[in-house]
Order: C-alpha cells, then structure tokens, then sequence
C-alpha cells in the first residue's frame, strides 16, 4: 500500500508530535481508517518531506511523531505561471488540479470579459480557499513538496498592468485559436513562462490586443478549439515537453 502523503501548514522537526489539522486527520481517521503506528509521509511546502507514524488522536485531531528528513524535490526547473480566467465549479478545479501535476509554480485566477462566474467579497474568499485544498490535495497526490502559489483573484487588466515587474527573460504566451503560429515558432529556451488562458468563450478581442500590448505573444495549439479545461493542461503539459522536465 502507498504510504499516504499529508500536507501540515506547521513547522516540522524530527522527533516532535504535530497535529493534523482537520482536513487531513479526517481523511486518515475516516476514509484511510489508520492506526496508530501507521506510516505517513508529512511536507510543509518549504522543500523535502519527512517519514512519519501515526500516535494517536487528541480532541478527534489525528497526532503524528514526525521521524527522517528526507530531501526528495519534484520541482520543474522551469518556472510557470498559469493566469487562468476563472471558469465554473468543477471545470475550474479540474484546472488547478491537473496544472499543480503538471508542475506549475504560480496560478493566478483572472476576472475576465467572458467569465460566467461572479464572484466578489465572502463568496470570493470562500472559493479561494476552495482552490487552495484543490491545490493542496494535488500536491499530497503528486508528490510535490511545494505549494505553487495560489495568487488573489484579480481582472485581466489588473493583472497586464503587472506585466514585465516579474523580471527579465519571462516567455509571455497568450492562447490564441485565431494566432499564426504555434509553440513550434518559438525559438527561445526560457527559463519562466506566463501562459495566459480565457475562460468559457476564450478572451475577446479587446484582451487579445491588449495582451498583446503587455509583452505577450499570441500562439494557437493546433487546428482545433479547446475547451478552457483542456487549453491551460494542454499548454503546461507543451512546454513541459519543449523545455521543462518532461523533455
């Protein structure tokens, strides 16, 4: 049997009893059915993971003793942004999902002209930390042991008017179905990209222009429209392949 992977917000330190927070000590209590002595992996997004057993449960909270540091690193040495216009429901966790595999550094969320989701005060916060346990599952899931970053929601012109404050040598891409060229025309070998992806319906023309504008440059994947779950995981998974660890 895997050896399950859990993610704890807290510090860890060899030999110290931490306990799981919620989330985590529900699905080892309830839907794994563990027992004390069972063997966990525990990470805390800040590089490696450590061997672990169960102890026990105080107040319902599942305990863990937290064993052997081991420097494991499932990271992409190219950095990439996802700036995703937000979609609906499950569409848009099925994004977050499969671009946390895929190795993204940072997912940005965009309000954009087509967006068919309206989302702003407690509700915005509530799906933000929606998203975070998406992201976080994906990561115990993949064996990842860093978070990508999950940025605040924000509107497509927030975010252009950021454009170029995120350093020199950034490959900046905009999915296109109506570009000239495809990722094959590209000819430079990156070390971070930012791929820019709509939402149901794509960008309009006016966000394409001003993408544009901003330092990015238009590219198609294919002859064939993608749905906006498909476009991002399709792109990450491209350029993974052209210059990342999946080359």
């Amino acid at each position: 049997m895997r050896i399950p992977r859990v993610y704890h917000a807290g510090p860890l330190t060899t030999g110290a009893v931490v306990t799981l927070d919620e989330q985590a000590s529900n699905h080892i209590q309830r839907v794994l059915r563990l027992k004390p002595g069972a063997a966990l992996m525990l990470f805390n997004g800040a590089g490696g993971e450590f061997e672990a057993v169960i102890e026990g449960a105080k107040r319902g909270a599942a305990e863990a003793r937290v064993g052997g540091h081991q420097p494991r690193d499932a990271e992409s040495g190219l950095a990439l942004t996802l700036a995703q216009g937000i979609s609906r429901g499950e569409r848009m966790d099925f994004t977050l999902q499969k671009s946390v595999e895929l190795g993204a550094t940072r997912i940005v969320p965009l309000i954009t002209a087509y967006c068919q989701v309206r989302l702003e005060g407690e509700r915005l916060e509530r799906r933000h930390r929606h998203w975070l346990g998406v992201i976080t599952t994906a990561c115990e899931q993949s064996g990842r042991t860093r978070l990508p970053e999950l940025a605040p929601a924000r509107t497509l012109a927030q975010w252009l008017t950021q454009a170029g404050t995120d350093g020199d040598g950034v490959l900046r891409l905009v999915l296109d179905p109506r570009a000239e060229q495809g990722l094959s025309a590209l000819d430079q070998r990156p070390g971070a990209i930012t791929l820019l992806v709509g939402p149901e319906g794509g960008l309009d023309e006016g966000e394409i222009r001003a993408a544009g504008q901003a330092g990015y440059e238009a590219v198609r994947l294919g002859p064939r429209i993608l749905r906006t779950e498909t476009a991002g995981i399709a792109a990450l998974a491209a350029v993974q392949t052209m210059w990342g660890d999946l080359a």
